[in-house]
C-alpha cells in the first residue's frame, strides 16, 4: 500500500514545473526525479561548469535555458513562457570556501538571485507555489550538540552561510509582504516555503572541495587523497532524501495547504551524524582502491566543526522520513562513482527507482 507521501506526489501530474539551477548537482537530480515521475520540467541555469557533469550524463533533451539568475529580463521571460504552477529555486553559489574568495558574487547570486526569482513568481499568474532551497548552514552555529530547529536563530559565520541566512529573511519578508498566509485565497494564490539541508551526497557531483567526489576521483586515478578536518561532524544525507522532502513540501503547497508555507529542515536523525574520518572509512569499505590521508586545510578559512539539524518537524508534520541512513547514503554514492569510473554506467535512474520503492513500503 502506498504511503501518503508517495500519493501526494501525484499532484505534480499535468503540472508545469520550473527549476532554477537545473544543471547543478541537486538540480539535475531533481530533474531526473521528475522524469521518473513522468513530469516534464523547464530549467533555468548557467551551463554546467565541469566535465564530466551529471546534467550532461543524463542525456536530457529538455527545453531549459542557459542564463544567469541575475539577468532579470531573461528570467522573467523564461518564467512567463513556461507558465509553471510551481518553481523550485536551486540556483546558487553553493560552496563555503569560494565564498571567501569572491564574497560579492556569492551575495549577488544567492540573495539577489533569490529576489529575482520571487519577483518573477509574483509577476507570473500561473505560479501557485515556490520552494526555495537554502542550507543547513543558515543557523547561528554555536557548535553544540543540540540539533538546530527551524525556529532557532539565523546567523552564518562565513559568507556563503550568511548569504543564505539573508535569503531566509528575504523569503519571510516576501511571505509577509506579498504572499501573506492570512490573505491566501483572497488577495493572492501563492504559497512559498524554504527548505534547509546540507552535506548532501550522491553520484554526479564534481564540484570543488566535496569529500566523496574528491575521494572517488583519486581512487579512479589510483592516487591518495588528503582529506582536511577529519573530526568535523555533519548530517550526511543522500540527495534523494532531501529532494523527496522538497517534493513533499511542494505538493502540499500546490494542494493549497497554507500551513506548510514555512521553513523546513531535512536531515538524517541526529544520531546518524558522522565525522569526516568515519565517512571516509565507510567509503573505503565500498571501494578498496580508495587511499586516504588526513590533514588540515592549507588556508585559514573557518569551517564549522559541528552542525546537526532537528528533522522532527518534517517527520511529524510532513510525514517525511530518511529512506537511506547515512551509511547506506555513503555506500550508494561510492557505488555510483565506482560504476561510472570503472564501467561508464550512470546509476541515477536505478537509484531513483530503488529509492521510491523503499519510500512507498
Amino acid at each position: 500500500m502506498e504511503n501518503l507521501g508517495i500519493i501526494m506526489l501525484n499532484i505534480y501530474q499535468h503540472k508545469k514545473v520550473f527549476i532554477t539551477g537545473h544543471t547543478g548537482f541537486k538540480g539535475s537530480w531533481l530533474t531526473a526525479f521528475f522524469d521518473h515521475l513522468g513530469v516534464k520540467t523547464q530549467g533555468y541555469s548557467l551551463a554546467p561548469e565541469t566535465i564530466p557533469n551529471h546534467y550532461d550524463l543524463l542525456n536530457k533533451n529538455d527545453a531549459g535555458s542557459f542564463a544567469n539568475i541575475l539577468d532579470k529580463e531573461k528570467l522573467n521571460a523564461a518564467v512567463s513562457a513556461a507558465q509553471p504552477a510551481i518553481i523550485f529555486h536551486l540556483a546558487a553559489q553553493a560552496l563555503v570556501r569560494p565564498s571567501y574568495i569572491d564574497p560579492v558574487n556569492t551575495y549577488e547570486t544567492n540573495v539577489m538571485g533569490t529576489l529575482n526569482v520571487l519577483e518573477a513568481a509574483r509577476k507570473c499568474k500561473s505560479v501557485k507555489a515556490v520552494v526555495l532551497i537554502t542550507t543547513d548552514k543558515v543557523y547561528e552555529n554555536r557548535e553544540w550538540q543540540k540539533p538546530y530547529a527551524e525556529t532557532d536563530r539565523l546567523g552564518g559565520y562565513d559568507m556563503y552561510s550568511s548569504s543564505k541566512a539573508c535569503c531566509e529573511i528575504l523569503i519571510n519578508s516576501y511571505r509577509n509582504s506579498f504572499f501573506n498566509i492570512a490573505a491566501y485565497g483572497q488577495s493572492h494564490e501563492v504559497l512559498i516555503a524554504s527548505v534547509r539541508a546540507g552535506n548532501v551526497i550522491g553520484g554526479g557531483d564534481w564540484s570543488v572541495d566535496r569529500l566523496l567526489p574528491d575521494i572517488a576521483i583519486a581512487a579512479a586515478q589510483n592516487k591518495k587523497v588528503q582529506i582536511r578536518n577529519p573530526l568535523s561532524v555533519r548530517p550526511w544525507q543522500h540527495v534523494l532524501d532531501c529532494l523527496y522532502g522538497y517534493l513533499l513540501v511542494g505538493a502540499r503547497l500546490l494542494n493549497g495547504e497554507n500551513n506548510f508555507a514555512e521553513s523546513w529542515n531535512f536531515s538524517p536523525y541526529s544520531s546518524e551524524a558522522k565525522n569526516v574520518q568515519e565517512v571516509a572509512s565507510i567509503a573505503k569499505m565500498s571501494w578498496s582502491d580508495i587511499d586516504i590521508s588526513f590533514g588540515q586545510a592549507p588556508d585559514n578559512f573557518h569551517e564549522a566543526g559541528l552542525l546537526i539539524l532537528d528533522n522532527s518537524k518534517a517527520v511529524h508534520k510532513l510525514g517525511w522520513n530518511p529512506v537511506w541512513n547515512t551509511t547506506k547514503a555513503i555506500e550508494k554514492t561510492v557505488e555510483w562513482y565506482k560504476n561510472f569510473y570503472q564501467d561508464n554506467k550512470v546509476l541515477t535512474g536505478s537509484n531513483i527507482a530503488e529509492y521510491l520503492k523503499l519510500a512507498q513500503s
